[in-house]
């Protein structure tokens, strides 16, 4: 049964399947923050080096991700599915036995490539197999799933660290991935509700170009003599933003159609949700080194800490879209807001040196309720204001919305974590009565991470408390400024959304007239 009905044939098989698939990307996108301090260890990294790492897959995922999404309307969003599927072991095999540090980045840039041809095509096919109430439904089980097994990756990778090397997180996912492949061959429809449209080849590789580099100019904005690079990279950005916009006004058959992204359920919910993942990406990236870093957790604890978030999170979804159609989407996105507004203030207040468990698992808790209630209404706004031809275009902006959030804000809270680090650390070094002493090679070591300094205090023994004491002030003192960021970012997002998005007997409204301008019914 397509989009005219209420769901497909063995509804159940096809929505295990899916949220099977999106298992593959979720954990991928999750599985590299907990063993960043072995990473950094192992190959000596930089703060940025592992920012590069956290951040790869997103990087991918999202530049790809309109692309590819696009692509599978028009050639078979099964085609991609198992395409992506299928690309995922061998990226996830080169990251797992990784040789340097540059490697395992690429292998992380490929894996979200894999994921941006599979990971849209299931909401995509959610919107196209289901309609009304039943994709309501549909899209909390698949966010909340999603949302939840992410908030697990930490956890499973802790596990696998306390018996194996770090390599061994990003082989996870291999036989879950080749499990996903052969249920989606037997199991989801060959093709429903595709398009005839050539697909705009040019706009889809403006819009890797974009995001692509954006991303990476934000993450070398800090980096000590990087910013011209960092520079160059954002006006990049900013002229393939422009030529895009430029292109898809003019092109016949445009990859991103902006009269249905001005639409106010559409673009409202896009911004809302980018913020909403984003700020929880971000949050697990910085969380899991302050576990290990300040906090002294081992991988194991410092993965299972993250729990909270997980299981509030598959508790709340299915509430959430209670919650939308009794009382809309704006309610409930502003709710979710409101509770990630409420654990961002526990993480800068709460989080510091000394702080106990119950606080840590308080923080992860109100994130996850946020998530989980803001995650439905933001997709199914935008699945909803779409036209089902178009399914890619709504799949993959929701996508966007947990990694171009997640990219960003996680580029972002490494970039202030990275200034307030080296920052923080240079001002203890210059104040410290042996400055004299330390010479620049050594000065270099310390600021360039936290498992840089611990590398300096191995070879220095009789300072060895000193500067870790020092590298965790610097960090601490990093990471507040990320929160205190993160916290004004989520703070305007709640005001785009009160005063932007339509309260539910007019968002209504709008998605009957979206329909009928759709399908051809209005005047």
């Amino acid at each position: 049964m397509g989009a005219n009905g209420a769901a497909p044939a063995r509804p159940v098989a096809v929505l295990v399947v899916l949220i099977l698939v999106a298992a593959v990307a979720n954990l991928n996108l999750a599985v590299a923050n907990v063993a960043l301090p072995d990473i950094g260890r192992a190959f000596d990294a930089s703060q940025t080096e592992l920012n590069l790492v956290a951040v790869g897959y997103s990087v991918g995922l999202a530049a790809s991700v309109l692309y590819l999404g696009a692509l599978g309307d028009r050639y078979g969003r099964k085609l991609m599915l198992l395409l992506g599927t299928g690309l995922s072991v061998p990226a996830s095999l080169a990251a797992g036995f990784a040789p340097n540090i540059e490697v395992l980045f690429g292998a992380r840039l490929v894996g979200g490539v894999a994921a941006g041809l599979a990971f849209p095509t299931t909401l995509a096919l959610i919107t196209a197999l289901w309609s009304g109430a039943g994709r309501t439904r549909a899209i909390a089980l698949w966010s909340a799933i999603g949302g939840g097994i992410s908030s697990l990756g930490p956890l499973s990778a802790g596990v696998l660290l306390e018996y194996f090397a770090w390599g061994a997180v990003f082989l996870l996912t291999v036989p879950l991935a080749l499990t996903a492949l052969v249920a989606a061959a037997v199991v989801i429809p060959g093709h429903v509700n595709e398009t005839t449209d050539p697909v705009d080849n040019l706009g889809g590789l403006l819009s890797v170009v974009l995001v692509a580099a954006l991303v990476l100019g934000i993450n070398f904005a800090p980096v000590d003599g990087m910013w011209p690079v960092a520079l160059g990279l954002l006006l990049v950005a900013v002229a393939a933003g422009i030529v895009f916009v430029l292109r898809q006004r003019r092109a016949r058959f445009p990859l991103y159609d902006l009269t249905v992204a001005r639409r106010r359920v559409f673009w409202v919910a896009a911004c809302a949700g980018v913020i909403v993942f984003g700020t929880l990406m971000g949050t697990l990236f910085i969380g899991q080194q302050f576990l290990q870093n300040v906090l002294g957790y081992d991988s194991l604890a410092a993965g299972s800490a993250a729990l909270p978030a997980a299981v509030v999170m598959v508790l709340v979804a299915p509430q959430s879209a209670r919650l939308v159609e009794r009382h809309g989407a704006r309610f409930t996105l502003l709710a979710g807001y409101v509770s990630i507004l409420a654990g961002l203030s526990v993480a800068l207040l709460l989080w510091r040196e000394g702080a106990q468990y119950w606080q840590v698992a308080l923080g992860y808790a109100l994130l996850g309720a946020g998530v989980g209630l803001a995650g439905t209404p933001a997709s199914r706004s935008l699945t909803g204001s779409v036209p089902v031809r178009r399914a890619g275009m709504a799949s993959g902006t929701a996508d966007l919305q947990r990694d171009l959030g997640g990219a960003i804000m996680q580029s972002l809270f490494g970039a202030l974590l990275t200034a307030g680090y080296t920052t923080s650390l240079t001002t203890a070094i210059a104040a410290s009565p042996a400055a004299g002493q330390i010479d620049s090679e050594v000065q270099a070591a310390l600021v360039k991470s936290y498992s840089g300094a611990e590398t300096v205090a191995s070879r220095y023994p009789q300072y060895a408390d000193q500067i870790v004491d020092a590298a965790r002030t610097a960090f601490l003192d990093g990471d507040t400024l990320a929160y205190a960021v993160a916290l004004v970012v989520v703070a305007l997002g709640t005001l785009l959304v009160f005063f932007a998005f339509p309260d539910r007997d007019r968002e209504r409204e709008l998605l009957a007239r979206y329909e009928a301008i759709d399908t051809g019914r209005a005047s």
